[in-house]
């Protein structure tokens, strides 16, 4: 095991310097809401939870039917979870030259707002000046700008004018406001009749200015289909829009969405602004079988840019079967494909220029510039123009897993700036099936910066999950060099937030240490792109935290352990033999030589990771005197496609005994007590949770599951994601297998690989966290595991919350959700 990480006592950080850039307020509205506290009045055995807010809570507030003792437990956890729920985070950050004078850096920061049940953002400026390899000075605004109503930001590429969209509700028009250093330059505004609302997800969302600052592309939602009209006579002829004294609208066919978080949001589509006239076009010549996100303007030789380039999925027909449908996409990186390039509706006389595939009809504007790979995302055209630079999950499609590991590619852009679906396409960083110790494990990036080039023209900045760590790689895409330019020697996880010139703003984080702003330099700008790198601490407003916050972090140590496998044998391969990690927390100090109770704690995916990362409710928990144990089981990111895929067909065995090697592997180390061992996970996490108290019934005192999946049988027919129950149930073969109609035998196989299945050995006291909107594992299949549960004298709470769906994450959701796991588990480990 490696040495414990003992975190230092912190002091008290500076506040911010006493130069301040200008500062302009970007807000249309502005609301003040109070801070707020908790109360808890005791009424004999129960209590009330009441916001300190005029008129937030009566005096008929139901009761949480808590004893003395356990009142006064959640009064003294929910005051230190608010501790924990106002940290803040960085969203995004942008950079600019300023004029041979440093640079100007943005941060686009959030906080949970729990009174309004939503996240407050607003923006922090600094100026950048006497950059070296030593030493860096950030001089911040004053005060923060709140940008109230925003839903997305984009800088345009000379920095010198900033793009505000506010979606706006109730059939109310998108605004979009062009802004300059002192004023709004132009607001216009886009009706319901044109478009939706415009993507802001990250998946399908795609804001691109082009080079000279004169057209936005952007992806939104296609205009509402017309309903049809009735009357008191009946059904009126023709239909309309418009509400007619006397009538009302009918629904019309029902239109499939992409699932979970997009439930209602209508097909994403393109379209460009022009910013000087105001107007807004729809990009013609896509079919309505592809969905549209993450558009780029595409270089052109004459100078002026005629073409974008565009992530397409398609939805309604297509090679594989489960691609015939839409169904969940968040999160999903197994459905196919491509990147296509489409004139720009201002140059539409230019249409007919584009070449034509052989079965393309007269007048057809798409180009497939990627046919020969199943998958294509995030594309970036290198600074000088001559490469189109894309990631591939391209072994995700071909296996049918939710995630798995990555490739890098490269496209020559045609000198003419022509698309051209006969491209050839190079492999950058292929799929790394399994690394030796040290060694680059593959690549596992869940997005690229805007702008991710360092000067040399060639080489990419981007994070990526590393084993158990994320940290920040370099990329030369012409010869393929890949490079750790993150510390080596850190366990601490490392996200970028944006490049400035040749150096590279950051955030460092571990599970016992908040969000740091971090300034990375190379130590010899020749060699900027593999060479050392030296990384500054940047004192910061953005990481101030609560005294009492930091006091009790103080307390705890980490570790991330190598643990061997048990069931390492000549029938697995190279990749899945290797040993599987988790990452320890604990107090850096045992009391009497007892040992803390242990959560385990599970990450779904399966094919996700727990990463060295700080996270709020998981350091919430460690503070209130618990250790944390967080397993990466074979079939989590970031250790080579091999361990990725040994999973598939595995699931309730291969990752239970891979968890529970780890527990008994602290346990042998005494690093934790065997009768005070609870278990925490959600979606698949709480797949595994659920699996362990039912297989392993006597060793855990009390679980907390969020969204589980508790039975596959139920799970393939009303998820968003049915597929998913194929391929994790009867690995690689589950695709082929694959059907909207499951068979008797496939419902009983589905049924035998659920935690469902051995609900009769279940005794351990359960609370269950479920979102009322979930699509991915609807609330249906954690009920019917609680019921079963309760049906059999199990101790169980279930909380179900309005208006969340899966990652139950609006404000108040989130902070109920872990506040009644911390007093759950107080009450079963005292």
């Amino acid at each position: 095991m490696q040495q414990l990480k003992k975190k230092k006592k912190k002091t008290r950080r500076q506040g911010p310097c006493c130069f301040h850039p200008p500062i302009y307020d970007l807000r249309r509205t502005s609301v003040r809401t109070p801070d707020i506290s908790f109360h808890f009045s005791p009424k004999k055995s129960s209590t009330l939870l009441t916001m300190v807010v005029s008129g937030a809570a009566s005096k008929n507030e139901v009761s949480l039917g808590l004893d003395a003792k356990m009142e006064e437990e959640y009064a003294s956890q929910a005051k230190l979870l608010q501790e924990f729920t106002n940290i803040r985070s960085v969203d995004k950050a942008w950079t600019k030259f300023d004029c041979g004078n440093g640079s100007q850096a943005m941060f686009l920061v959030s906080q949970a707002n729990l009174l309004a049940n939503k996240r407050r953002k607003y923006m922090l400026s600094a100026h950048i000046s006497d950059k070296s390899n030593q030493s860096v000075s950030f001089q911040w605004a004053p005060f923060p700008v709140e940008m109230a109503g925003v839903s997305t930001i984009v800088p345009s590429p000379s920095g010198l004018k900033l793009l505000i969209v506010r979606n706006q509700e109730n059939g109310s028009p998108t605004q979009f406001e062009i802004w300059d250093s002192s004023q709004l330059q132009k607001e216009i505004h886009v009706p319901q009749s044109v478009h939706g609302s415009v993507y802001t997800d990250g998946w399908f969302e795609g804001i691109s200015w082009n080079s000279d600052e004169t057209q936005i592309a952007y992806v939104a939602e296609e205009p509402s289909s017309s309903k049809p009209m009735f009357d008191g006579f009946g059904y009126m002829k023709g239909g309309s829009t418009d509400n007619v004294c006397g009538s009302w609208k009918g629904q019309g066919d029902w239109q499939e969405d992409w699932g979970e978080t997009y439930a209602g949001k209508r097909q994403p589509a393109l379209f460009v602004i022009n910013v000087n006239s105001g107007d807004v076009c729809a990009v013609l010549g896509i079919g309505k079988s592809l969905s549209v996100g993450q558009v780029e303007w595409a270089p052109s030789a004459s100078g002026l840019q005629r073409y974008l380039v565009f992530v397409g999925w398609l939805s309604e027909s297509g090679p594989l079967r489960v691609v015939a449908r839409k169904g969940g996409i968040k999160q999903r990186y197994n459905r196919p494909c491509a990147l296509y390039a489409v004139s720009s509706p201002f140059h539409e006389a230019e249409i007919d220029e584009l070449p034509l595939k052989s079965k393309e009809t007269k007048g057809s504007a798409v180009v497939n510039l990627t046919e020969s790979i199943i998958s294509a995302l995030f594309p970036r055209f290198s600074p000088d123009g001559k490469s189109l630079v894309f990631l591939s999950a391209k072994s995700s499609v071909d296996s049918g897993t939710s995630a798995a590991t990555q490739s890098l590619h490269r496209i020559d852009w045609p000198t003419d700036g022509k698309p051209c679906s006969s491209a050839a396409i190079v492999d950058v960083v292929p799929v790394v099936m399994s690394a030796d110790d040290g060694c680059f494990p593959g690549l596992y990036c869940s997005s690229f910066l805007a702008k991710p080039w360092l000067s040399d023209g060639c080489t990419m900045i981007l994070s990526s999950i590393w084993r158990s760590s994320r940290v920040i790689l370099s990329i030369n895409v012409l010869s393929g060099k890949v490079s750790r330019i993150s510390p080596v020697d850190s366990s601490h996880s490392w996200n970028i937030l944006a490049l400035d010139g040749d150096n590279i703003l950051a955030e460092s984080s571990s599970p016992i240490d908040p969000p740091q702003i971090k300034y990375g330099s190379p130590m010899k700008k020749e060699a900027h792109a593999s060479g050392t790198w030296v990384w500054m601490d940047v004192s910061s407003p953005l990481s101030t935290y609560s005294e009492k916050v930091l006091s009790l972090l103080s307390f705890l140590q980490f570790s991330i352990m190598q643990i061997p496998v048990r069931d390492a044998s000549n029938n697995l391969s190279r990749g899945a033999s290797k040993p599987i990690e988790a990452i320890f927390v604990s107090s850096s100090s045992q009391k009497n030589g007892l040992c803390d109770p242990l959560i385990v704690m599970l990450h779904g995916g399966p094919h996700g990771v727990s990463v060295s990362s700080f996270s709020k409710s998981l350091a919430f928990l460690c503070s209130i005197g618990y250790s944390m144990l967080m397993v990466n089981y074979r079939g989590s990111l970031g250790f080579g496609e091999e361990a990725l895929q040994s999973l598939p067909g595995k699931v309730g065995s291969q990752d239970v005994n891979d968890v529970l090697t780890a527990i008994d592997y602290i346990i042998d180390m005494g690093l934790a007590d065997r009768s005070k061992i609870t278990v925490l996970g959600g979606s698949h996490g709480g797949f595994l949770a659920t699996q362990l108290i039912g297989q392993e019934p006597d060793r855990f005192v009390a679980a907390a599951v969020r969204n589980p999946v508790c039975n596959l049988a139920l799970t393939v027919g009303t998820s968003d994601i049915p597929e998913w129950c194929y391929v994790e149930a009867y690995g690689s073969e589950g695709k082929t297998y694959f059907t909207e109609a499951p068979s008797v035998e496939h419902l009983q196989h589905f049924y035998s690989k659920s935690p469902i299945s051995h609900i009769s050995k279940v005794k351990t006291p359960t609370i269950f966290l479920l979102g009322a909107e979930d699509r991915r594992i609807p609330v249906s299949n954690g009920l019917q595991y609680a019921r079963a549960l309760k049906e059999k004298g199990v101790e169980v709470k279930v909380i179900v919350f309005p208006n969340n769906g899966h990652a139950i994450e609006r404000p108040q959701a989130d902070f109920e959700s872990f506040l009644n796991i911390g007093v759950w588990f107080k009450k079963y480990c005292t």
